[in-house]
């Protein structure tokens, strides 16, 4: 017999692995109508603990108990960035692919993974919350970063299940998004008796549907407490999160200085596919040296807009597009284009399935190759590891790229983006699901090295108070209906 008002128990739980091991072994308690939060920095053991929640882990010591006798699948799901992998079938795909519209006739679109739910109120009344009834006809493929997390939650939610794990769930989202996921929170805890885990690495995102918090750093788990006591212990914060030295030391670039006028310019750029319109007669130049923000709601046009300042979208040449001062398809290669942009996103990030070293993931920088297709020589070598030192990450430079975690690969494909010393740098959501230790990190790396002479930014977030000081110019997307 179910009883959901039992608590679900991880109870003096030790890993059989050592790997998987806390400090100590770990208590914790959720009582019937609570939901919580795990907050801590990268790397803290908070997905640990829930796998553990989950019996994904096999323990020496302890157990985990629930009130209910189903398997535990049926009633915990999780949903993480990782888990758009299985979904889009990234290992069959190619991050250039969601470009080129002949290419994927194969790809299900959103409609068809709700295809035991269409039609019902229950999907038209998430749909119609989060503003995605019109993504049913587009393909998987075609989603932005925001568009999938949308979708992805709702389609966790048609699931029903007694506890939904979330890990970051307002990353990638825009704002009127993130509040909107916030009051959803709220009406489904209390109108179905929901119980949330909401896997945090930032204080500012516990919303208010919270009532307990465990606090983790170092695979110790702090004392539990609730949201307002929580938030009001700024030293436990300061120790979650400290501050960091930002004593930056870039390479030392052997470049000579760029001597173009207009980084680009766009004259009346149009992109559509189908019926369906996504950037409508625009108008932008941007020049040497000059640092711009682009803002816009999920499924505004950003991916697409700069996929075609990288070079990857084949609707550049049905446009006027220029870059460098020189006209868009006058005779240069995607190559002359590319070496001269550092560019990291989190459509980039999903699709690169590379397994080989990190270090050679950086070095492919040099030649924009997804992989390292050339071998670096000995000078591009030390740079590649000074670029590594700097982002932090140079003692993974023997670790294969996935199985590294998703912070750890976000900041290998930020080096990876500076390797070859930009004139452009297009830096999509760069902070994209980092703690604020790293954030503050990565921020000062991009702010000392947009302040170098020549230097060109475009920075897309949804975080305004994360836009680095040097940008005073800012574009905005409007989506087009």
């Amino acid at each position: 017999m179910e009883n959901p008002d039992m608590p679900v128990l991880i109870q003096d739980a030790v890993p059989r692995l050592p790997e998987l091991r806390f400090a100590s072994p770990v208590n914790w308690q959720i009582e019937a109508g609570q939901q919580w939060a795990v907050i801590g920095p990268n790397g803290a053991g908070k997905s640990l603990l829930t796998d553990m929640l989950q019996r994904k882990i096999a323990l020496k010591e302890g157990c985990v108990t629930y009130g209910f006798e189903r398997p535990a699948g049926n009633l915990i799901k999780s949903m993480a960035f990782k888990d758009i992998y299985s979904l889009t079938d990234c290992r069959n795909s190619y991050y250039q692919q969601r470009w080129h519209s002949t290419e994927t006739d194969d790809i299900p679109t959103v409609e068809e993974f709700f295809s035991g739910h269409t039609g019902t109120p229950e999907l038209q009344q998430l749909l119609i919350l989060f503003g995605i009834e019109d993504l049913l006809p587009k393909r998987l493929i075609f989603l932005s970063s925001g568009e999938l997390r949308k979708f992805l939650i709702v389609r966790m939610l048609l699931t029903r299940p007694h506890i939904l794990i979330l890990d970051n769930p307002f990353i990638g989202l825009d704002a009127a998004s993130r509040s909107l996921l916030a009051e959803m929170f709220r009406r489904i805890t209390q109108l179905k008796g929901l119980q949330l885990i909401l896997l945090l690495s930032n204080p500012a995102d516990i919303p208010d549907v919270v009532t307990h918090v465990l606090p983790v750093q170092e695979r110790r788990c702090y004392p539990v407490c609730t949201r307002e006591e929580f938030l009001a212990d700024t030293d436990v914060q300061w120790r979650l999160f400290p501050s960091v030295e930002n004593n930056i030391q870039l390479p030392v670039a052997g470049k000579e200085n760029v001597t173009h006028e207009v980084t680009f310019r766009m004259e009346k750029v149009s992109i559509r596919y189908g019926e369906r319109t996504i950037l409508r007669e625009l108008d932008w130049e941007v020049r040497n040296g000059e640092k711009w923000s682009l803002s816009g709601p999920n499924g505004s046009g950003k991916s697409t807009l700069l996929s075609l300042l990288y070079a990857d979208n084949p609707q550049s040449y049905a446009n006027t597009l220029y870059l460098f001062d020189r006209k868009r398809g006058t005779g240069e290669s995607i190559w002359d284009i590319k070496k001269r942009i550092g560019y990291v996103s989190p459509e980039m990030h999903l699709y690169y399935m590379e397994n080989v070293p990190a270090m050679e993931i950086v070095g492919s920088g040099f030649f924009d190759s997804v992989g390292l297709h050339r071998k670096c020589n000995a000078e591009q070598q030390v740079v590649a590891l000074q670029w590594m030192e700097v982002f932090g990450i140079g003692h993974l430079k023997e670790r294969l790229f996935l199985t590294l975690s998703s912070r750890e690969q976000r900041l290998v494909l930020l080096a990876r983006a500076f390797v070859k010393d930009p004139d452009l740098l297009i830096l999509d959501e760069p902070l994209h699901g980092l703690d604020i230790s790293n954030k503050n990190k990565v921020a000062a790396i991009i702010e000392q090295f947009c302040l170098l002479p020549g230097k060109t930014l475009i920075y897309v977030t949804h975080y305004v108070h994360e836009l680095p000081p040097c940008i005073d110019r800012h574009y905005t997307l409007v989506k087009q209906t």
